[in-house]
């Protein structure tokens, strides 16, 4: 006859928030999804201002279904949503980058520089 241990799986939940890491770990009975787990972590009594419309995911950085089954060790990584959006945030950078990397209109030649440093002959 199977032990208890057998039976059961034991999870890590997480939730960063910046300053802070949130996590329990769970035992839970096997063929648990993730959805279950979340709900046995009392994720949502917790952080109750959580936009659930778009909870996101994953196990170990690799995005999951919430119906997934969890397996033993298995740490369930809830994601904050995007406050921007990447495309529009990387666009921002490069324009940033271009500003601050232009070259001054009145750098000599390099030519012009050798001749003035002596380096040489006009």
């Amino acid at each position: 006859m199977m032990g208890d241990a057998a039976r059961t799986v034991t999870v890590q939940l997480v939730y960063a928030e910046p300053g802070s890491v949130w996590q329990v770990d769970l035992q839970l009975p096997l063929g648990t999804t993730v959805e279950q787990a979340i709900e046995a972590s009392r994720f949502a009594s917790t952080f109750p201002n959580y936009p659930y419309d778009a909870l996101a995911v994953g196990i170990y950085g690799q995005v999951c279904a919430l119906d997934r089954k969890v397996v033993d060790a298995d740490r369930i990584e809830i994601y904050r949503p995007l406050t921007f959006d990447p495309m529009v945030s990387r666009l921002r950078r490069a324009e940033h980058r271009k500003a601050f990397m232009t070259k001054p209109k009145n750098r000599p030649k390099r030519r012009k520089a050798k001749i003035a440093a002596g380096l040489e002959q006009p």
